[in-house]
């Protein structure tokens, strides 16, 4: 009987977990799945010497970086997609087109070079990033047009210098060159964004 109680305990105590597992977002999800191999490849590492040579598991820093970025990049690929159906100025629609080309390409060679080293990427854009997004759908014409852009510039503001950082500091060697190979790209959508608002 004890027994019994004892595994109807573990149950609700799984039950509980998987409940509270599904609240969080993909973009927690992606962290927390890299976190736990880190951790998990570290306590390897220091019980068996053989497998610490073959085992070099990308940092936190890194990990974070790909998963912030797969995320923001999903999101400017979904809001250009929308920006070139419902943006009223032609500047606002070719920009959105932009967003789409140029985020597609960097998101699937992002996902390639972290399914090489076993990082796990959100596979939906992350609650806070979907908020935004939901907001600045519910505007229409010029409004959504402005809302956009300032958006747009702000965001790139803060890839740019997330980017660079990555570029300079990243321990992974190809995560820094993916960095500093897609930084360019994103210094454009920059400028174009700072061009179109008239705000630097």
């Amino acid at each position: 009987m004890k027994k019994l109680k004892f595994l109807s305990f573990i149950a609700a105590v799984c039950i509980s977990q998987a409940c509270n597992d599904s609240n969080k977002d993909s973009v927690t999800e992606a962290k927390d799945s890299n976190h736990n191999a880190l951790d998990s490849s570290a306590m390897v590492n220091r019980t068996d010497t053989a497998m610490r040579v073959n085992t070099t598991p990308v940092d936190k820093d890194a990990t974070d970086f790909a998963v912030e970025a797969a995320n923001g990049g999903m999101m400017e690929v979904d809001l250009g997609k929308y920006a070139q159906q419902n943006a009223m100025s032609d500047r606002v629609k070719n920009f959105g087109a932009m967003m789409v080309r140029d985020h597609s390409a960097a998101n699937e060679e992002l996902k390639t070079l972290s399914s090489s080293k076993n990082i796990a990427l959100p596979m939906e854009v992350g609650s806070d990033a979907k908020k935004h997004m939901d907001d600045l759908m519910k505007k229409k014409g010029k409004d959504f047009d402005k809302a956009y852009m300032d958006m747009m510039l702000d965001d790139h503001k803060k890839d740019v210098k997330a980017f660079q950082k990555a570029a300079n500091e990243c321990k992974d060697a190809d995560l820094k060159s993916f960095a500093g190979k897609t930084l360019p790209t994103l210094q454009t959508h920059l400028d174009s964004a700072k061009a179109i608002t008239g705000k630097k």
